[in-house]
């Protein structure tokens, strides 16, 4: 099966809004096995519109379209399809009813005809009642393809897409399965783990496609099977995953969507009973920001001194004035003074340091630009590694948080 998402709006053409809209629809979908082959986004045009639904029917089985549903008269959707459709518009009672529930007794003032138009919808269509909003979604039917029409307010669309439309869609079609599994690792590159699984890969069966997914520091490796046994999709998916694992297994940080680099480290510090802390300049409290954004992280995390200044290094991290003055602020002294000094300040099992020169000028350091110097306290001692990013200025901050993650997730397993 194909599908098709279109989104109407003229704020997503110009850059005003981000559509997440699209991401949520497609997932939803691949999960009760309707594959999206084409994401399309265009312009508040009832000619567009038109032309758009006339290229896609009868070319994919299911078209959900998001936007253009609000009571203003940019919002032209509704109107379009009846058009499309050769239809006419109706007041739906149940919807004029919730409605006016939600403007006069919610929202606390008189209904307008604006939001009474709200309830208008084509004759033809199967109303999909949006519970949570004002806006219904209709869903409609033409020779071989359904046409699904909701409201781009993202909570709406994606209340509709749980509630009405993944219900009606499963009823209505007899679907393949389509299983994932995604593993996360960390620390080794695209090209270099390609090379370590070229043989697993190879010998992968011919209904279990694999796909690299890579981000700074971290490959995703996605599997995805699809076929009419449910069953043994995921037998033959966990099959495999044993094998990966005895291939790369010190690589492997967790599975599926959820399990990032931080959530990872956040499940071994309280398994552990152990805490950290940090002291950054170059990546200016960025790894602080990362530990911190998983629930919970007070248990494990003491605490950080973003040191950006050589002063501040200097007057409140403890770094001694001679040491920079004969290493300079970008040394692998320094950054050792750095993570100890935090780890003692702090009272942590561990500490992560950085310093470097993230550009695009040398600042106070004869570094190379790019050049960034991470240090990891520990329990026994201090760990501590040199690189060069290279450029540009994110990339290098970027990357410097990423590795300072794997480097602290690695002795957090030696111990």
């Amino acid at each position: 099966m194909k599908a098709t998402i279109v989104t109407i709006g003229d704020e997503i053409l110009i850059g005003q809004i981000i559509d997440t809209n699209s991401g949520f629809i497609a997932k939803s979908l691949d999960k009760i096995g309707i594959g999206v082959h084409e994401m399309i986004s265009i312009t508040d045009d009832k000619q567009h519109i038109l032309d758009t639904f006339s290229k896609l029917q009868n070319h994919s089985d299911v078209v959900v379209i998001t936007g253009g549903l609000g009571p203003t008269k940019d919002d032209i959707t509704k109107k379009t399809f009846c058009d499309y459709f050769q239809d006419e518009l109706v007041t739906n009672q149940k919807v004029l009813a919730h409605v006016t529930e939600l403007i006069e007794n919610y929202f606390k003032r008189p209904i307008t005809q604006l939001n009474k138009d709200q309830a208008l919808v084509p004759s033809k269509c199967t109303v999909l009642f949006n519970a949570v909003g004002t806006a219904p979604g209709m869903w409609m039917e033409k020779e071989n393809t359904v046409f699904i029409s909701l409201p781009g307010v993202p909570f709406e669309m994606k209340h509709l897409i749980e509630n009405e439309v993944i219900p009606k869609l499963v009823a209505k079609f007899d679907r393949p399965y389509i299983v994932h599994k995604t593993i996360r690792t960390y620390g080794v590159g695209e090209s270099a783990l390609a090379e370590r699984i070229e043989s697993w890969e190879d010998n992968l069966p011919e209904f279990i496609k694999l796909a690299y997914l890579p981000n700074a520091g971290q490959v995703r490796l996605r599997l995805s099977a699809r076929g009419t046994n449910e069953v043994l999709l995921h037998q033959a998916i966990a099959d495999e995953v044993v094998k990966l694992d005895k291939i790369i297994h010190e690589a492997i940080i967790g599975y599926d969507d959820g399990e990032s680099i931080e959530v990872v480290l956040g499940k071994l510090f309280r398994e552990k009973g152990k805490t950290i802390a940090t002291a950054e300049s170059c990546t200016g409290g960025k790894i602080a920001a990362t530990l911190t954004s998983v629930a919970g992280s007070s248990a494990y995390f003491k605490g950080s001194v973003v040191s950006y200044a050589t002063e501040t290094k200097v007057n409140v991290l403890g770094v001694s004035q001679q040491t920079i003055d004969k290493y300079s602020v970008v040394s692998k002294e320094v950054a050792e003074a750095m993570a100890l000094n935090i780890q003692s300040i702090m009272k942590t099992d561990y500490a992560i340091a950085t310093t470097g020169n993230a550009g695009p000028n040398k600042g106070d350091a004869d570094a190379e630009v790019g050049a960034v110097i991470v240090s990891i306290a520990t329990p026994n001692g201090v760990e501590t590694e040199e690189f060069n990013f290279g450029q540009p200025r994110e990339k290098v901050i970027d990357r410097a948080v990423n590795k300072a993650l794997e480097k602290i997730y690695k002795e957090i397993l030696k111990n």
